[in-house]
C-alpha cells in the first residue's frame, strides 16, 4: 500500500512541491515522536535505577524477618505503582483529544515516571550486566522492526489486527498463570509476547505514518503536538514491554 499525501491540504501547490513538504512533515514529526519516546525511556530507566540503588528500596521493597532468614517483600506503594501506569496510558487513550498540549505532556511524564517505579524490581531479581544487555538487544530489535514498518511498502494493517488479538490472548494467559505459577506456561507467554510486540513496533510505526499522511499533515500545530506524544506513549509501551519479555527469556537471575 503506497502512502499518497494528500495535495488538497496544500492549496496552489504543485504536486511535485507538496511531496517535498509533505516528506518534510512527515520527517520532522516522525523525529519528534522519536524524541518523546527516547526521553520518556530515559525517564523510566532514570527512576528505577535511582530507587534500586537508594535506599528508597526500602520503602517500595521492605526487608521482613521470616522463619527462614530476612527476605524482600511487595509493599502497598509497590503494588500501586504496579497498576499506575495503566491509569495514565488510559487517560491518554481516552483523553487526548480532548486535553490540552501541557495536560497530555505532563501526563506523559507522570506515566513514564509512575512505569519506572513499577520496573524497579527488575534490578533485584536480575543482575545489572543481563539488564545491561537485554536493553541493547531490546533496542537493536525495535530500531529494525520500526525501520521496516517505516519504509515496507506492504500494508500491515491486517497483521496488526492479528497481532492485537494475540496480545489479549498474552494478557489473558498472563493472569491465569498468575494463579497457576506454570513455569512452561510463563516461558510459552514470553516467547509468543515477543513475537507480538516485535509485530507490533513494525505496525504501530506504520500507522503513524500513515495517520500523519492522511489527517495530521492537514491539522493544526495543537493536534500534531498532542498526537506526537501519544504516538510516542505507543512505541514506548512496545519497547518496554518486549524489553521485559526478552530479559524474562535471557536475563542471568540475581543471587542476591
Amino acid at each position: 500500500m503506497a502512502f499518497s499525501p494528500d495535495y488538497r491540504a496544500y492549496p496552489g501547490v504543485r504536486a511535485g512541491a507538496a511531496a517535498e513538504v509533505m516528506d518534510a512533515g512527515l520527517r520532522a514529526y516522525m523525529l519528534r515522536v522519536y524524541n518523546w519516546m527516547t526521553s520518556g525511556l530515559l525517564l523510566t530507566g532514570i527512576v528505577a535505577y535511582a530507587v534500586a540503588h537508594t535506599t528508597l528500596i526500602n520503602v517500595f521493597y521492605p526487608i521482613v524477618q521470616t522463619p527462614y532468614g530476612f527476605h524482600r517483600t511487595i509493599s502497598g506503594l509497590a503494588t500501586v505503582s504496579m497498576f499506575a501506569p495503566l491509569a495514565f496510558v488510559l487517560v491518554l487513550s481516552f483523553g487526548v483529544n480532548k486535553l490540552s498540549r501541557t495536560t497530555v505532556q505532563a501526563l506523559y511524564w507522570l506515566f513514564c515516571a509512575a512505569m519506572g517505579l513499577s520496573l524497579t524490581n527488575i534490578f533485584l531479581q536480575f543482575t545489572g550486566q543481563s539488564v545491561v544487555r537485554v536493553f541493547f538487544i531490546t533496542a537493536a530489535t525495535f530500531g529494525a522492526m520500526s525501520l521496516f514498518g517505516y519504509t515496507t511498502r506492504r500494508d500491515l494493517t491486517a497483521a496488526g489486527s492479528f497481532l492485537i488479538m494475540g496480545l489479549f490472548g498474552v494478557i489473558i494467559a498472563s493472569v491465569v498463570n498468575m494463579f497457576v505459577h506454570s513455569s512452561a506456561m510463563q516461558f510459552a507467554i514470553s516467547v509468543i509476547g515477543v513475537l507480538v510486540f516485535v509485530g507490533l513496533t513494525a505496525y504501530d510505526t506504520q500507522r503513524i505514518k500513515l495517520t500523519y499522511s492522511q489527517y495530521l499533515s492537514a491539522m493544526g500545530p495543537e493536534v500534531a503536538a498532542k498526537r506526537s506524544v501519544y504516538d510516542a506513549l505507543s512505541l514506548l509501551l512496545n519497547f518496554i514491554n518486549l524489553f521485559m519479555l526478552i530479559l524474562q527469556l535471557t536475563g542471568n537471575r540475581s543471587s542476591n
